[in-house]
């Protein structure tokens, strides 16, 4: 469906740190994609000339500093007001000539969130190979936790609806951020969708801030911490069955002998059962009085994302 994008307030929202080789491509290229947009970048407490560039270039510049990027995306969608929110990295990877597509996916289907998910086109220089494996996992590993389809969680390219921006309180401070958006978005059941877009490697000179191992490590946390708090029985059932197990394990032998000679000859043994079958009891009753607590929590989240109208139904343009 074709829109006049003329009519819409459309926000590109640049999160930066250190990113002086890349930053004025990124800008041009967005502002000749869409030269009625406003281009925001955030400066993440840059040691080179990123702001710099970035006001020469034409963008609205602040800087943010507290580390991280999570920090950066909250502090934007708190600051900035628009109809539709562009959200890219400053590296010049991703391809601001599919923006128009995903803007009119956004639109044509009502959508709050659609993610542009990377296609490389030089995958040995686009790509690390930890980061492939590590966006997979990490990927499939939300998609049976939570359900959804996506096929790149972790990619840095999208486009948000107001209502999704103005109701989606973000507790991350890193990199993490991606994830709490899927997260968040399956959790609240908004509609999303996904575009393939092509991904570019690094310009030269241009250094990738994403440690492999130590992000990927914060980012399966992250994943665990949601999962503790948006589906407790679940996470702590699955607790109180280990404990349960181990209770068993650990009891059988002690009954088994108590049958044979009427004696229990393995007391400590038996209060490390008995012990290990309490912390079961009380970490199941913890994931269902916790649940309840979250259901409330869901509904408040829900009820507040729906008090903003949708893209197209909310607006007459």
């Amino acid at each position: 469906m074709k829109i006049n994008i003329e009519n819409y307030e459309i926000a590109v929202l640049i999160p930066c740190f250190n990113e002086a080789k890349t930053i004025g491509k990124v800008i041009d290229d967005f502002s000749k994609v869409l030269p009625s947009s406003k281009i925001y970048v955030y400066d993440n407490s840059s040691t080179d000339s990123t702001s710099t560039i970035a006001k020469r270039h034409g963008a609205i510049v602040y800087k943010e500093p507290f580390k991280g990027k999570g920090n950066v995306v909250k502090r934007m969608f708190a600051d900035i007001q628009a109809d539709i929110y562009v959200l890219v990295d400053g590296d010049a990877t991703y391809d601001a000539n599919s923006l128009i597509k995903m803007i009119e996916e956004l639109f044509s289907n009502n959508y709050d969130m659609v993610v542009g998910s990377r296609i490389p086109i030089n995958k040995e220089l686009a790509y690390r190979a930890g980061h492939i494996i590590g966006n997979k996992f990490l990927t499939k590993f939300v998609s049976m936790l939570f359900g959804g389809n996506l096929k790149d969680m972790l990619s840095g390219y999208r486009v948000f609806s107001k209502r999704f921006v103005k109701t989606f309180p973000i507790l991350s401070r890193g990199f993490e951020i991606e994830t709490e958006i899927t997260i968040h978005t399956l959790q609240i059941g908004a509609s999303y969708s996904e575009l393939e877009t092509p991904y570019y490697a690094r310009p030269e000179g241009s250094h990738s801030k994403l440690n492999t191992y130590k992000d990927g490590s914060k980012i399966l946390r992250q994943i665990l911490m949601l999962l503790k708090n948006e589906k407790p029985l679940f996470f702590f059932g699955f607790i109180s069955l280990g404990f349960f197990i181990v209770s068993i394990m650990i009891f059988i032998p002690i009954l088994i002998s108590f049958l044979e000679t009427g004696l229990v000859l393995k007391v400590p043994s038996l209060l490390l059962s008995v012990s290990l079958m309490i912390v079961a009891f009380l970490s199941f009753t913890s994931g269902i009085i916790l649940d309840n607590i979250r259901v409330f929590k869901q509904e408040y989240k829900r009820s507040n994302y729906l008090r903003f109208s949708s893209l197209r139904i909310g607006s007459n343009k």
